[in-house]
């Protein structure tokens, strides 16, 4: 059994009522692949280490946001929230005629999961989040300036009063992009983010901008306070999830151990892990450890169709997930 070839995809355009969705579906396409949502402000690119990683007889849908990467802008005067973007997935779903989805899902992409397998948990088969659970608890001030960079927007709509965003050179857009995300995103990684959010500047030779819409910086973010994370949690029992934190990101916090402890309860299908020194956007910088837990994952809860009786290889299923919970003697201990 090989591995996906980053090169051997299909790029797909899935119609919305504003506009487009748009992906690369790699792999396997005769088959209902995973659909790989990546986070806020990235694109598609975000899983392009990862991609090569995971065996060759699946297909993987990587889709970009609306208002992100080559996906449409929503129209004038709308607001980007986190509702939209939940119904992306069941839009993704309708137009292959889908009645089940395996998600993985990256920060914004990964609270996008967890919503949606709490609302429709009979659609949901298996998920695999990347450095977030539920979202970060949402700020008054930003709250605040999220309005009124909207409201602005809409004046600038209305006098046609758009300028170019700021523009840079080649060997800046890396610095730039590393500096956006905190540094989690090191500059010689940055590219796998930038060849899809990159537009050639009309008034500076040889400078481009980020083509993202503007308004996707001040989206309206959802907040989940512990009793409703429980509640959405006790929908999605006892399905197949698979979350995986960097030490050093700050988005899997302590507020998220009683969503995953209600999550793991009675369930073999729960797995969790860490990467050392990993930051938020570890499934970049450490795609293969990334992939070591991915994998058999992904191989257990979508296995390859059986085409003979003999099965070669066999699975490793012995390493035990760490981290929040413990285990002694192959049983969960509770938090």
């Amino acid at each position: 059994m090989g591995t996906l070839s980053l090169s051997d995809f299909e790029a797909v355009k899935i119609p919305v009522p504003w506009g487009h969705i748009s992906g690369r579906w790699y792999g396997n396409r005769n088959e209902r692949p995973i659909l790989a949502i990546h986070g806020w402000l990235d694109n598609l690119g975000t899983f392009d280490r990862l991609i090569p990683l995971l065996p060759d007889y699946l297909g993987v849908l990587c889709i970009d946001l609306p208002g992100h990467g080559r996906s449409s802008h929503l129209p004038p005067g709308t607001y980007y929230s986190v509702y939209e973007y939940v119904f992306t997935i069941p839009l993704v779903m309708k137009e292959y005629g889908w009645s089940k989805v395996s998600l993985i899902g990256h920060s914004l992409g990964g609270v996008l999961c967890f919503i949606y397998a709490s609302l429709a948990p009979h659609t949901v088969d298996m998920i695999v989040s990347l450095d977030i659970l539920l979202p970060l608890r949402t700020e008054i001030d930003y709250m605040a300036l999220s309005v009124e960079k909207q409201l602005a927007n809409v004046e600038l709509q209305k006098l046609g009063n758009y300028s170019e965003p700021p523009s840079y050179t080649p060997t800046q857009l890396g610095k730039v992009l590393a500096r956006g995300s905190f540094n989690s995103v090191s500059p010689d990684l940055a590219k796998h983010l930038l060849h899809r959010q990159l537009a050639k500047s009309k008034l500076y030779p040889e400078r481009f901008y980020f083509s993202r819409d503007i308004r996707v910086k001040y989206y309206h973010y959802i907040h989940i306070d512990d009793g409703l994370g429980a509640e959405m949690a006790r929908r999605i029992i006892k399905k197949p999830y698979l979350i995986i934190k960097g030490s050093l990101s700050p988005y899997l916090s302590d507020r998220n151990k009683e969503v995953m402890s209600i999550l793991a309860k009675d369930n073999p299908h729960f797995e969790f892990y860490e990467v050392e020194n990993g930051t938020h956007h570890l499934h970049l910088h450490a795609a293969e450890e990334c992939a070591s837990y991915i994998v058999p994952f992904i191989q257990h809860h979508r296995p390859p169709a059986l085409t003979s009786w003999a099965v070669a290889g066999k699975d490793d299923r012995s390493r035990k997930p760490k981290g929040f919970l413990t285990w002694t003697n192959k049983k969960r201990s509770k938090l």
